[in-house]
């Protein structure tokens, strides 16, 4: 059984600001969420260090508190926090909240890469650090990378499949590529779907640092003076759709989802393999039959490191063949960090709203081109586009590589 699988709803918060279409603006607009950042362990820790981040602005669970009368800042873990949110606004935005289908024919999968980080470092700082032989009694549960899911299922009365995806980089378009497939097999009707991540933390911010991943300044995608990553934290969660079911009950539909590519470098811990992620984009391209279209928008995974950015352009090219630089690549990571786990959802959502508007943002901190990145960034400013269908990259730590295509 195979189903058309449509968005009917998004929802989003990241540094750029607290709802998707605020995300979306500043993308548009060329505005960065990136800043400096004071990270300080407390007083057992090592010194407080500095480094550039793009964090979503403390406070955001207040909207939420209030229009739905559930206080939930002290019970989860901020990685749930930000997934919680993000999913009530994307099932508000598809007009779900209430619908009969939330009961046993929707399904929650989002992806995470680490989960309540935050808790767990407060934890280890009263065990290790304060010798104190109590921590607090809901650091498991807060912990936990299911921690999101189950909040949301809770909230909203979802009592069909629920569970969490863990794959790095790549967490959230596994999650997206479950959600689907469980829509397609008519598992469910629904699919509440994407991800979250908050792990800029001292002890995790120290960690990045040591594999030498993390830049010094800012995220430069694809220009040719690039040295790392900009940690972000935030959430992004789309409402997949079956079509009929969509139809039947007067929704809108945002997009629609044509299918993915997923492959495994089995190859090396950190370091991309050409062979596994040019093999996901062409699975993908064939499952969104791309390879003719005149213009296809292309959301990197961008993530300014060296070796993953000569990767990626060198995958485009070989994915596309002499059509490559017909397509346009933008790479979000250079305003709103790298979510980890969350990247690849926000992605998708800007995306979409970037095939949908006929425009596509520029990626930022660009100062000079890569001989060897020969593919067409998109610099400056906004640009007009054609493209009607978009590809959304997302290749993770331990080769684990998917390629996304969707339809405005």
């Amino acid at each position: 059984m195979s189903r058309r699988i449509v968005i009917t709803g998004w929802g989003a918060l990241s540094s750029l600001g607290v709802t998707a279409a605020a995300n979306w603006d500043a993308a548009r607009e060329g505005r960065s969420g990136i800043a400096p950042h004071l990270f300080d362990g407390g007083q057992n820790a090592a010194a407080p260090f500095t480094l550039p981040a793009a964090l979503t602005p403390d406070g955001f669970q207040g909207a939420f508190e209030a229009r739905h009368g559930r206080k939930v800042s002290g019970s989860l873990d901020r990685f749930a926090l930000l997934a919680l949110c993000a999913a009530a606004e994307a099932l508000e935005h598809a007009g779900l909240v209430g619908h009969p289908a939330l009961d046993q024919r929707t399904a929650i999968v989002l992806g995470h890469g680490q989960g309540g980080q935050e808790t767990l470092e407060k934890a280890y700082e009263r065990f290790f650090g304060l010798k104190s032989p109590r921590v607090h009694p809901s650091t498991v549960p807060k912990i936990m990378v299911s921690g999101g899911v189950s909040a949301i299922a809770m909230q909203f009365g979802v009592h069909g499949p629920v569970f969490a995806t863990s794959s790095a980089c790549a967490s959230s378009a596994h999650a997206i590529v479950q959600g689907a497939g469980m829509i397609q097999t008519g598992m469910t009707d629904v699919a509440i779907v994407g991800g979250s991540e908050a792990i800029a933390t001292p002890g995790c911010m120290c960690g990045w640092q040591m594999i030498q991943a993390l830049a010094g300044e800012t995220c430069r995608p694809f220009s040719k003076d690039r040295d790392g990553m900009v940690m972000g934290d935030g959430g992004a969660v789309l409402i997949l759709e079956a079509y009929e079911h969509a139809r039947a009950r007067g929704a809108e539909i945002l997009g629609e989802y044509l299918g993915a590519g997923m492959t495994s470098d089995a190859f090396h811990i950190t370091q991309p393999s050409l062979e596994g992620t040019s093999a996901a984009m062409r699975q993908a391209i064939r499952a969104g039959d791309l390879a003719d279209a005149e213009e296809v928008l292309i959301s990197a995974h961008g993530t300014g490191t060296p070796l993953n950015d000569k990767n990626e352009a060198a995958s485009i090219r070989s994915a596309f063949g002499d059509k490559a630089l017909n397509h346009p690549v933008i790479a979000t990571k250079s305003a709103h960090g790298h979510l980890i786990g969350g990247s690849a959802a926000l992605q998708t959502v800007i995306a979409l709203h970037a095939i949908r508007a006929g425009l596509a943002p520029p990626v930022l901190n660009f100062n000079e081109p890569d001989p060897e990145c020969d593919v067409d960034v998109v610099v400056g400013q906004v640009r007009p586009i054609k493209a009607r269908r978009a590809l959304v990259n997302a290749f993770a730590f331990g080769g684990l590589n998917v390629s996304m295509a969707f339809a405005a």
